[in-house]
Formats: structure tokens, sequence, C-alpha cells
């Protein structure tokens, strides 16, 4: 398993795109297999190669990760994005908490029936909760802590530009924030990957949430 990085998931974003944001950011090549059938699935686990059952998965350093929040921990101190110590590092961790939990809020409207009001709530919360927090740390700041780049900046910059595919002009009343996103996407590795062609990953289209539903044998209305 030790050589070039490995991606197991389905062909869409989910819970992986941030950890293709991560390795881009980082400048490591990785390659992917896109999970397409429940016999797959079932292979990884009869393998033995998803400890809890889960997605996404990732070889790494002769290793087979399980958990996103793990496998973004993992490779953020591998590659020095992690802060310079751990005052710093909690705070990273906090930051990148809450962005995964606003998130997780908008990669589940594919899968919901009537995502209006789910939609709502997201820019209620995005508004009143999140992006003020951001908006505060930013003033003066290039980077969320530390004067450094880290996963956090990555993960702001990911889930700022997820909420304006939603919900255009949710920046319109947080200018550091954008100033910020505007600072981020000049990154060249990042750059790069915001361009056509590249390995990021489109918005979830109908063939993407049958496929996750099928090898996962899941059902509406989600819990």
């Amino acid at each position: 398993m030790a050589g070039r990085v490995m991606l197991y998931y389905f062909n869409g974003r989910g819970k992986l795109e941030s950890i293709r944001w991560l390795l881009t950011v980082a400048e490591v090549e990785f390659d992917e297999i896109y999970i397409t059938t429940r016999e797959q699935y079932e292979k990884l686990l009869s393998d033995g190669a998803l400890m809890f059952q889960q997605l996404p998965m990732v070889e790494i350093d002769g290793m087979q990760l399980i958990q996103s929040k793990a496998i973004l921990n993992y490779i953020a101190d591998k590659y020095n994005l992690h802060g310079k110590d751990l005052k710093d590092r909690v705070m990273i961790n906090m930051y990148s908490e809450g962005l995964i939990d606003l998130m997780e809020m908008i990669m589940i409207l594919p899968f919901i029936p009537d995502p209006k009001q789910k939609l709502d709530e997201i820019q209620s919360k995005a508004k009143e909760r999140y992006l003020p927090v951001f908006e505060k740390v930013l003033s003066g700041s290039i980077y969320l802590v530390g004067g450094r780049l880290s996963c956090a900046d990555v993960q702001l910059l990911e889930c700022t530009l997820m909420l304006e595919e939603k919900l255009a002009g949710i920046l319109a009343d947080f200018p550091n924030v954008k100033s910020f996103q505007g600072r981020m996407t000049q990154i060249p590795a990042i750059k790069r990957f915001l361009l056509p062609g590249s390995k990021r990953k489109p918005q979830p289209d109908a063939t993407y949430v049958k496929t996750v539903m099928e090898v996962l044998k899941m059902k509406l209305p989600l819990p």
C-alpha cells in the first residue's frame, strides 16, 4: 500500500472533497477508485479495509484510513498545515469542526426531497452562527490561526464556495471573509484546482445520489 495516495469513494464530493482539497494544497498527487456498485463496497468490507464499514477510505503511508476528520488531521500534521503548537492546533480544530458541521448540512441537500426548508436553515445558521466568527477573526489577519496557512483556511474556502453555489450573495455582509476567499483562490495549487478538468468535483447530481443510495442501501427520507 506504500506509494501514491489512493482515495476510495463515490465519484462526487461528499466527505471526501475536503480531503481532496487538503491534498491539493499540500501538493500531494493522488488517484481515486470510484465505488459504483454494492459489490465493490462489500469487497472492501470483506477485505477488512473499512474499520467501521464506512467510506471514504484513504490509503496513505502503508495505512488504510477511515473517518474523514482523522484523515484530515493526519494530512494536516504530515504537511505542516496544523499550526506551530498545541494551542494553534486546538484553535484550528475548533474552526475546522465548525466548518465541517456547516458543510455537512449542505452535503445532505441532494438527498432531501424538498430541500428548501433545510436551505433556509443553512442560510440562517451561516449568517448568524458561523460567518460572523470568521469575519471577526479575519479582521486584520491573513489566515485564521498563527499567521500561517492551515487546514482550517482550506476548509473555510471550500465552505464559502459551497455556500455561494446555493446562496448567491451570502458573503455580502462579510467583507473580510470575501477578501480572504479572494486571496486563497490565488494560491497556485488552489487556482489550478478551481480550473475545469481538475480533480475537484462538481455539485452532486442525480447520478451521484442514486449511486450512493444503491451502494449503501439508503432509503428516503433520511433520518
